[in-house]
């Protein structure tokens, strides 16, 4: 992506120090730590940080830091997730708690969070460690909420909602703050680089649902339908459930031999997918009109990541 392009190499030192940060420990952790950051993914949180900083290039290094401090708590809390949810894959790789077991996936989670506030330190202020405190906080309740709801039918829009804010929208909304506060940015563009950072995130969650129920494994790197098998309730499967009740009896029923396979079908196949994908683009919308007139940072690449999670569905 063209407007990307400027950001490469600062994405460049953000990888490097990604390695940096985690090698020199004992290697029982550092280890699967490198290797989890290894298998890759789109670097999109620290893109974030980068695109909304007003001035990147005289606070590289702060920006480099914070950048993969937001990484490395979102590394962690994949790998606490997959300790959770059972899962065997993650990107198409087995996961460290399938490879090595829970107990040292819990402690390479535990390693990665530690890293990452260490080196938030490195910018100096303490006012973005609170921040990402926070957002860390609010990724555990999302969690907890995610459990508390498992295999419920009876799960509200609302509720979902609030708890897709906790989960993912809250260190896309961090990663947007940390760019512009440790970047330069004033207290107003910090408020609107977050809300814009906050909707992409509740996009990017509502998309990963569907996908979660559309999409080709060879693609996504997990089976289709892992939300359902881990009971974990979705908005199209709400909006399905509503169009058609016969649903919640199966959804309840996955536990007891219930075919998620052939389940997943039968909500692909509803108006629900299409009132999800609408609901998502809502959001994205909504990030839109936060960076309207907004000065200092990159609007424009900003604006092609939103569109960037579209896409990613599409």
């Amino acid at each position: 992506m063209r407007l990307i392009r400027p950001f490469r190499r600062l994405l460049d030192d953000c990888e490097r120090r990604l390695s940096e940060v985690v090698a020199g420990h004992a290697v029982c952790l550092s280890t699967p730590a490198a290797d989890t950051l290894a298998a890759g993914g789109k670097r999109l949180r620290p893109l974030l940080v980068f695109c909304a900083a007003p001035d990147p290039a005289a606070r590289r290094d702060a920006l480099v830091s914070a950048a993969s401090a937001v990484e490395l708590v979102h590394m962690a809390t994949l790998v606490h997730d997959d300790i959770i949810d059972g899962a065997s894959l993650r990107r198409g790789r087995p996961t460290i708690a399938d490879a090595q077991g829970p107990a040292v996936a819990a402690q390479v989670g535990d390693f990665l969070f530690a890293r990452a506030f260490a080196e938030l330190t490195e910018t100096g202020d303490p006012e973005a460690v609170r921040e990402l405190a926070e957002a860390a906080l609010a990724l555990s309740q999302g969690e907890l909420l995610q459990q508390q709801a498992a295999f419920d039918i009876h799960l509200t829009e609302d509720a979902y909602l609030a708890r897709c804010r906790c989960k993912t929208a809250s260190l896309f909304a961090v990663a947007c703050r940390l760019g512009a506060r440790v970047g330069g940015g004033d207290p107003i563009t910090v408020d609107r680089v977050g809300a814009f950072g906050e909707h992409v995130g509740m996009a990017f969650q509502i998309f990963d649902d569907i996908l979660d129920l559309t999409g080709d494994p060879e693609a996504t790197g997990k089976r289709r339908g892992t939300d359902l098998r881990d009971g974990t309730v979705t908005l199209p499967v709400i909006y399905a459930m509503r169009d058609d009740p016969s649903l919640a009896a199966r959804v309840a029923g996955v536990p007891h031999g219930e075919d998620v396979d052939a389940l997943c079908r039968s909500v692909a196949g509803t108006p629900a997918m299409a009132e999800a994908r609408e609901r998502a683009l809502s959001f994205v919308r909504s990030a839109r009109e936060a960076l309207e007139g907004l000065q200092g940072v990159a609007v424009a690449a900003l604006s092609t990541i939103a569109d960037g999670v579209v896409d990613r569905y599409s």
